[in-house]
């Protein structure tokens, strides 16, 4: 009998809107999770495919004193200047995905949740079977981030302005998943969703043998 493959859930959301937080929630409630964060993490170690090319593209000036990628001044560097966040999502984007896919296929269970930050950005929505879009408000997502990564409110706009607005993800997405109030509150609504989605994944199962 042929495998059947999960349900195959795209889940987005602006910086600061909670997405890494309501990726594990969804791990706790028992789905297989792939993330991008951690496949770009992963591949940028010294060595990893992402740092080739990095280096080769931008020069040894990209690296500390260890070796290692110099990500938050490389990060700084490519959201003040468009054309070289182009060119470094052209390099690192077709060999995250390769390696995402690869997880995703790997991935057992009713339901895979897969976390792509410029999922609708990069027009990849419809390879996944629903789409969820964490989202706050500016302010909260501002103030979040300003606090975690130690950077100013202009260095987050900044951020903010490479991203498709919250208000136009929420169109686009089947599901919204608010993140304004506690984690608690977050992982009672993944909760939620999750047994939905549990039920499609494991019905689509049933339907297939």
């Amino acid at each position: 009998m042929a495998s059947v493959k999960p349900l195959q859930i795209g889940l987005t959301g602006g910086i600061g809107s909670g997405k890494s937080a309501a990726l594990d929630a969804f791990k706790k409630a028992g789905a297989a999770v792939v993330s991008a964060d951690a496949v770009v993490h992963e591949l940028s170690k010294p060595g990893k495919p992402a740092y080739r090319a990095i280096v080769r593209a931008f020069g040894e000036g990209v690296l500390v004193a260890d070796g290692a990628l110099d990500r938050a001044s490389l990060g700084e560097s490519v959201f003040k200047n468009a054309a070289m966040r182009r060119k470094l999502e052209g390099i690192v984007h077709p060999i995250v995905r390769r390696e995402m896919k690869r997880r995703v296929k790997a991935a057992r269970g009713p339901v895979v949740v897969v976390d792509v930050p410029l999922l609708f950005e990069n027009g990849l929505e419809s390879e996944y079977d629903l789409t969820v879009s964490v989202s706050a408000s500016r302010a909260l997502c501002l103030k979040r981030v300003m606090r975690r990564d130690g950077l100013s409110k202009a260095a987050v706009a900044r951020r903010m302005s490479a991203q498709l607005p919250a208000k136009e993800k929420e169109k686009r997405a089947d599901v919204v998943l608010r993140n304004e109030g506690s984690l608690a509150s977050l992982r009672r609504s993944v909760g939620e969703y999750m047994r939905a989605f549990d039920l499609i994944g494991s019905s689509l199962r049933r339907s297939s043998r």
